[in-house]
């Protein structure tokens, strides 16, 4: 409902868009991006009006400024990523739907440009992300209200703050919410080279933890095992080694994980299952195999393992904005320290949007599409 009013140049309910450049903060980008959409009365935005293929449901249209009411906030994006739950989105695969016609892009950090008489926490100048998933931020502008958007600090990196409202999350919570898991403990992953991926690898070291990474065998292996290893991880190795019975001794330094984080599903979700401690517990986030968890019945009743999801939208509903806040300034304090940065990315101009969705679907990329406004 709310998408059809944003078509019709009526005001939106909340994700974010560029503000006004701070130089400081974007030195060379800030002329190509305020160029992009120096004209106020032309905004832009990826819309699909159907689920499907999103290199032929997606297009850029021009939509009419909204205007800013009492209670709203206008928004300029500064950059949005792509990733797969905006892709998953567009085909009509997830769990949460937004009415079609809609604005792609879950995540993305703006600057507040305009606030309306009633806003009290938001001021111009100020970094935004979004408060939730769904409210489309591949745009150059738009009106949210105040409650949708979570302030941010603008002295991070903007790739940082680009990515921080989901993979970041994810990842921290999982760490820290399904074991009580001490310094020295390990914790095993599959698709590890994923944003999620990379950010545990990079939160675990934080709180001294180990990490196994599980990765699939491509031709670059090795570089990307050297990548891996710089964001701190311990063990790299590919979903084949993982099945060999020498894989065992390989990781004999490291103490048996008493948690696990699947993002595939499948043989590999067994296989995590297999290495995990007696009682500890595997958390699914994802299923890019889209192939179902596996679990024999051995390993539940003997083993006494346990198998959990995690969904950050249901999190976010759970535990209230306060706690989102919290969690976002947790990770923005790593940030801060060189303990968290964001995972590799490739920047990307608006108006080649069709190459960066297309890329972003390919296999074995592990550099993350970032829409630049």
């Amino acid at each position: 409902m709310w998408v059809g009013c944003v078509l019709s140049g009526a005001r939106l309910p909340a994700p974010l868009s560029l503000g006004l450049f701070a130089s400081r903060c974007l030195p060379c980008r800030a002329a190509a991006s305020c160029s992009a959409s120096a004209d106020p009365s032309r905004v832009r935005a990826l819309i699909y009006g159907s689920h499907g293929d999103p290199a032929k449901v997606v297009e850029l249209k021009n939509l009419e400024p909204a205007a800013v009411g009492g209670s709203d906030v206008r928004v300029r994006m500064l950059a949005a990523p792509i990733n797969p739950s905006d892709i998953n989105m567009i085909q009509g695969n997830y769990g949460l739907l937004p009415k079609l016609p809609a604005v792609g892009g879950n995540e993305g950090v703006g600057q507040v440009v305009a606030v309306g008489s009633s806003v009290t926490r938001l001021k111009p100048g100020d970094w935004v992300i979004p408060a939730n998933a769904g409210l489309g931020t591949w745009r150059t502008e738009a009106v949210f209200s105040e409650e949708a958007l979570i302030e941010i600090p603008s002295d991070i990196p903007l790739q940082s703050a680009a990515t921080l409202g989901v993979n970041p999350c994810t990842a921290y919570r999982m760490l820290v919410d399904f074991e009580q898991l001490q310094p020295g403990d390990s914790v095993i992953q599959n698709a590890s080279n994923s944003g999620v991926g990379q950010a545990v690898i990079q939160i675990a070291a934080a709180l001294g933890l180990r990490t196994i990474n599980v990765v699939r065998d491509r031709p670059d292996i090795q570089k990307l095992t050297d990548r891996l290893k710089d964001l701190g991880a311990e063990h790299v190795i590919t979903e084949e080694e993982l099945r060999k019975p020498e894989t065992k001794t390989l990781l004999k330094d490291v103490p048996q994980p008493r948690l696990a984080l699947n993002c595939v599903g499948g043989k590999s979700s067994t296989e995590l299952l297999r290495h995990l401690a007696p009682g500890g517990t595997m958390v699914t986030y994802g299923g890019m195999a889209k192939q179902p968890v596996i679990a024999s019945v051995s390993l539940l009743i003997f083993k006494d393992l346990k198998l959990q999801g995690f969904w950050l939208s249901q999190w976010k509903k759970n535990h209230g904005p306060d706690k989102f806040k919290g969690l976002i300034l947790t990770l923005c304090d790593l940030i801060r320290q060189g303990q968290l940065t964001a995972p590799a990315c490739s920047e990307i101009p608006l108006q080649d949007y069709q190459r960066a969705l297309q890329t972003s679907m390919e296999p074995f990329v592990s550099s993350k599409q970032v829409l630049i406004m």
